[in-house]
């Protein structure tokens, strides 16, 4: 009997070597398993990688966190422009325009922005006319201007007038003088404790201590 059961066992394990010899073959289901993962494992990382990425961005939740103000530096100047550009129009609904190399808004809350090397463009009865002025300022809030230094006005029609240290109101085209002025115009040279200008009419007003040198080549005013 002990024989009987010893052939049978050895046959069992013959044909499970076989088995296993034909699973391990090449061409067998083991490899095609195998050259599958190959493909199916890396490609199913690339796709968590990237679902784990763009999660942030599409779960639609909202993220918020505290700033201690404390430990933020705040900056002395809230704006700085370089090659800045205003628009605005008039009372009459004229446009202008006021440009800039740089300007500098101290706070938000501050509606003054100073500005260097400067040049108005506005429009008159006459045609377009330009101002210039090396420094100055701007109000947003009541559209006036103040202009620092040598002053320069020049309208199309010919009409100039060289001043300084005055202010301007984009609103009405009104001119008018901070301290004691003197300057040029067609007529000729003049000298005051104040200035007043109408742009628009080319009218000016001298007050004060008011001198006046007529050049008698031009002794004829434009207007």
């Amino acid at each position: 009997m002990p024989e009987p059961l010893a052939g049978t066992l050895s046959d069992i394990g013959l044909v499970e070597r076989r088995k296993r010899r034909a699973w391990a073959m090449p061409g067998s289901s083991h490899d095609r398993i195998i050259a599958v993962a190959r493909i199916t494992l890396p490609a199913s990382v690339l796709v968590l990688v990237l679902a784990l990425g763009f999660a942030p961005l599409t779960s639609g939740r909202d993220i918020s966190f505290v700033l201690s103000k404390d430990r933020v530096a705040v900056a002395k100047e809230r704006m700085r422009v370089s090659q800045a550009l205003y628009r605005g129009e008039d009372s009459k609904g004229q446009p202008f325009s006021l440009t800039a190399l740089s300007a500098v808004q101290q706070t938000s809350a501050d509606p003054v922005v100073k500005l260097n090397t400067l040049a108005a463009k506005i429009a008159l009865q006459g045609g377009p006319a330009t101002i210039v002025a090396p420094t100055g300022t701007y109000n947003m809030d009541n559209q006036k201007v103040g202009l620092n230094g040598p002053v320069t006005f020049h309208s199309a029609d010919g009409y100039r007038l060289d001043t300084h240290d005055v202010d301007l109101d984009m609103q009405t085209r009104k001119l008018a003088s901070r301290n004691p002025v003197t300057g040029t115009m067609p007529l000729g040279n003049f000298s005051a404790d104040q200035l007043q200008a109408d742009l628009d009419s080319h009218v000016v007003v001298l007050n004060g201590h008011a001198r006046l040198h007529i050049t008698q080549r031009n002794g004829t005013s434009p207007k």
